[in-house]
């Protein structure tokens, strides 16, 4: 469902929607008349050629929607234990941007908090996007996060100190959050850029031949539509059926977080694709994906649907050898507890946006949910702190599953809290 924003009317809104499957257009307007100057700008390929940045229509992101409101799944009570546990409370020194990541895409940019020890949605956004704030916290010597590039602003990812760890992580935090493509960035060399000088970077990176395209194909899906094509740096064709295909391939074993990540964004372009289809407008009617691949990507959802409804241990976790289906159950590996909360935060976040005929049985999901609950209030703050990353996910996931988002619930419960307290 496409809605108006509040602060500003699209020019091309796209109409209809699917009772069921339900994303939100938030704050859209036509934009490429006034894409930036710097992202504007025609850039040379590999090859010796000119490309022109990728048009996009909207300022604001696509925002997908949870689809179920179960409090047998998480109760009001137990959703607040679990995300006073995940408030972003990182300390100032070397503040690592993978948290600061997972935080950002869970709680939002418009997330507000009483304890100011804990980040705002702002103060996050602005430490991935303000080169000064990374200093503030790194130091000169560490290499900047923001790297200026030959289209726009790269992101420096990898295992060095103050890195972004996986490729275009950033990119699809920022993007879930709800940032604005007309949002300043402060990169060095970089006068007057905006996040979508990061976008068009990357457009231009991206290749099929990576180990992860986890993130870039969702920044893309929340970005680009209705086009569903364009060009990369080397002058190969890039679409969003070659990224889905390059998500079903492989085995799970080899994608980031037992291969989780994979499904969410597989189950996010479909989602694009089914209110694509069904909005009315021309340009948006062959949906994101082609028939065949449509097909394809939903076969593999549905061969993970069966694959954890098999996996799953009696005390309601999944391991993170889940894609072995019930050989997991019945030759369990000797692993780490985290995988666990990996495999089950990641499984319920992604079940949280996938239609019912992508389920496995209701009660495996809540006995899912008690799992992971139980699992990460038993944790200290400081050993949550070391794991935030995969808790994250949880209390995005157990949010979606009351059919709202983090921020959301918290500004209400803290309002709860404030009245409480003065009666």
């Amino acid at each position: 469902m496409f809605k108006e924003s509040t602060r500003m009317k699209t020019r091309n809104a796209w109409g209809g929607f699917l009772a069921v499957q339900v994303i939100v257009l938030a704050g859209v307007a036509a934009s490429w008349g006034v894409v930036s100057s710097e992202t504007r700008e025609t850039v040379r390929n590999a090859g010796g050629g000119k490309r022109a940045a990728v048009p996009i229509e909207f300022d604001e992101p696509l925002r997908i929607e949870p689809l179920y409101d179960d409090p047998q799944v998480v109760s009001d009570e137990e959703l607040a234990a679990v995300l006073a546990k995940v408030r972003p409370k990182f300390p100032q020194e070397r503040r690592r941007p993978n948290f600061v990541e997972h935080a950002l895409r869970t709680w939002g940019v418009d997330a507000e908090f009483s304890d100011p020890d804990v980040m705002s949605g702002i103060e996050m956004r602005d430490f991935l996007i303000d080169h000064g704030q990374f200093v503030a916290s790194w130091g000169k010597k560490t290499p900047a996060l923001l790297q200026s590039g030959e289209a726009g602003i790269s992101i420096r990812w990898g295992k060095q100190p103050g890195a972004s760890v996986h490729h275009d992580h950033l990119l699809a935090s920022l993007s879930e959050a709800g940032i604005s493509r007309k949002q300043r960035v402060y990169a060095i060399g970089r006068r007057g850029a905006t996040f979508d000088s990061i976008l068009q970077q990357a457009l231009l990176d991206v290749r099929l031949d990576e180990k992860e395209v986890e993130w870039s194909a969702m920044a893309f899906a929340l970005w680009l539509p209705p086009q569903k094509d364009w060009t990369t740096a080397d002058g190969r064709a890039m679409s969003f059926d070659l990224l889905a295909k390059r998500l079903i391939r492989g085995h799970g074993r080899f994608g980031v977080c037992s291969g989780t990540h994979r499904v969410y964004s597989l189950m996010l372009l479909a989602r694009i694709d089914e209110v694509m289809r069904s909005s009315g407008d021309k340009k948006a009617a062959g949906g994101l994906l082609s028939d065949a691949v449509l097909v394809d990507v939903y076969d593999h959802l549905a061969s993970v649907r069966d694959l954890i409804s098999v996996s799953q241990f009696d005390d309601g976790s999944w391991p993170g050898n889940w894609y072995d289906g019930a050989e997991a159950v019945d030759f369990p590996t000797d692993e780490e507890p985290y995988k666990k909360v990996i495999a089950t935060g990641h499984h319920l976040e992604w079940l949280a946006i996938a239609p019912e005929s992508l389920h496995p049985p209701r009660e495996q999901i809540r006995k899912a949910a008690k799992w992971i609950i139980q699992a990460t209030l038993e944790q200290s703050d400081e050993s949550l702190r070391k794991r935030y990353t995969f808790y994250s996910h949880v209390g995005n996931a157990l949010a979606l599953w009351r059919k709202t988002h983090p921020a959301d619930f918290w500004k209400k419960h803290q309002a709860e809290q404030a009245a409480s307290s003065n009666e």
